[in-house]
């Protein structure tokens, strides 16, 4: 059996992986647009606080891939994916037969429909090569515009307030991180950012952006007087899944590719996962996206195991951040914003510090929860996650947010036999 994987990063390697246990003997192909062996992105932010030295960044050797039996090509990269005749083919003209194919992708930065944002000194911070090409222009003194206000975009921007810039973060919206806080967390997390001395807006418009004669960008807010002057721009303001090599036989897979609970596409033999898929949630949805790592390597894992034939059912992702960011850990799971009806809300607040846990209920369930404060606070969302998986009532809620936790022996009476699965 021929497989092809197209993708060298979280979806991609697991799938790899979870196929190579089950099935020691098939040809495999890894095809990456990447010029080496696999790196973590969610490392990318302590690399440049320098936290990280750059090699450390990879989580893959070559001889890694050779250990798997799989062929890796680095740099290459696909014209058009052939379903009827089951090839992949490459841009050099190579073309690869494959009987199961799985397509990882991943997404790429958007960037918004704003005059003059291009050019040099316009960065993101989505891949390695984007690291390497920021990580020069982080000079102390130099005045940094991020557009943006996502785990990614407050990510470099801390980077930049520790390396000596004058940080400067609009966020189009009223409130910051809108698709992972709540008001109270948004408005917590805001206040520690501003003490650290950025100059954080919300409700701001970008209407364009000019380059001066020596290179640096004079950028125009609405509302709020002449153009300002910055060295430099990082665009922060979301992804867009890479999904157009099936467009042709999936014209559905225009903001990503719909797969089941087995990563199964539709299309015979083709699988799909990490961010260019669209997968069933935790919260029974059939097709969504969580652009997030964990969710790659659980995508990954189940294409893996179904290519070497022993399906198995995707319970659905769950969106989950952890991050430690000026001088605090913000971690966020579910649906922490609480907008439908019937939530209830359980919230510790400590008014002596930038401290606070939320967690949202209906009906005794958790569905959502976000925390600001020490490390140890994120592990209320380890705890949380298997009851918000199975959908099980929440025993003592309050005395959880208050630090009481969950025993062991409550997680076995109360999730029963899914305890292991679910805690996995």
């Amino acid at each position: 059996m021929q497989i092809v994987i197209i993708g060298n990063s979280a979806a991609g390697l697991n799938a790899l992986g979870s196929f190579r246990r089950l099935d020691p003997d098939s040809a495999v192909t890894v095809v990456s647009e990447e010029p080496g062996p696999a790196y973590s992105r969610v490392l990318l932010p302590y690399f440049l606080r320098r936290r990280l030295p750059y090699e450390r960044l990879f989580i893959r050797r070559r001889e890694d891939y050779r250990r798997l039996g799989a062929e890796c090509l680095f740099q290459a990269g696909v014209e058009r994916v052939d379903p009827a005749g089951g090839t992949v083919c490459l841009r050099d003209g190579r073309r690869l037969p494959y009987d199961r194919l799985f397509v990882a992708t991943g997404s790429r930065p958007i960037k918004p429909s704003i005059p003059g944002l291009d050019g040099p000194g316009v960065c993101h911070l989505w891949t390695l090569r984007d690291a390497v090409e920021l990580d020069p222009l982080l000079e102390p003194g130099r005045r940094l515009l991020v557009l943006g206000s996502g785990f990614v975009a407050l990510q470099a921007a801390w980077a930049a307030v520790q390396r000596g810039l004058k940080v400067a973060v609009l966020e189009l919206l009223p409130r910051i991180m809108p698709k992972a806080l709540d008001e109270r967390g948004a408005e917590i997390l805001a206040e520690q950012i501003r003490a650290q001395g950025v100059d954080l807006r919300t409700a701001a418009q970008t209407e364009a952006v000019e380059r001066a004669g020596d290179g640096s960008f004079r950028v125009t807010i609405r509302g709020s007087g002449p153009a300002e002057s910055f060295d430099l721009v990082i665009v922060g303001t979301g992804v867009r899944a890479n999904a157009e090599l099936l467009l042709d036989a999936l014209p559905e897979a225009r903001r990503g590719i719909p797969v089941d609970a087995r990563m199964r596409t539709g299309l015979p033999g083709v699988y799909a996962g990490g961010d260019v898929a669209l997968g069933p949630t935790a919260y029974g949805e059939p097709h969504e996206s969580h652009a997030l790592w964990p969710t790659a390597v659980e995508h990954g894992k189940v294409a893996g195991r179904e290519m070497a034939g022993h399906p198995t059912a995707y319970p659905g992702s769950l969106n989950m951040n952890v991050t430690q960011m000026f001088g605090v850990t913000v971690a966020s799971m579910g649906r922490p914003a609480g907008a439908e009806s019937g939530i209830r809300i359980w919230e510790r607040h400590e008014p002596e510090g930038p401290r606070c846990v939320r967690v949202l209920t209906r009906d005794g369930i958790p569905i959502g929860a976000t925390v600001i404060g020490e490390s140890a606070d994120a592990a209320l969302l380890g705890q949380l996650r298997p009851f918000v998986r199975l959908r099980r009532p929440l025993p003592e809620p309050e005395r959880l947010v208050a630090g009481g936790g969950v025993s062991e022996a409550q997680w076995r009476t109360l999730l029963g036999r899914q305890y292991a699965r679910a805690g996995a």
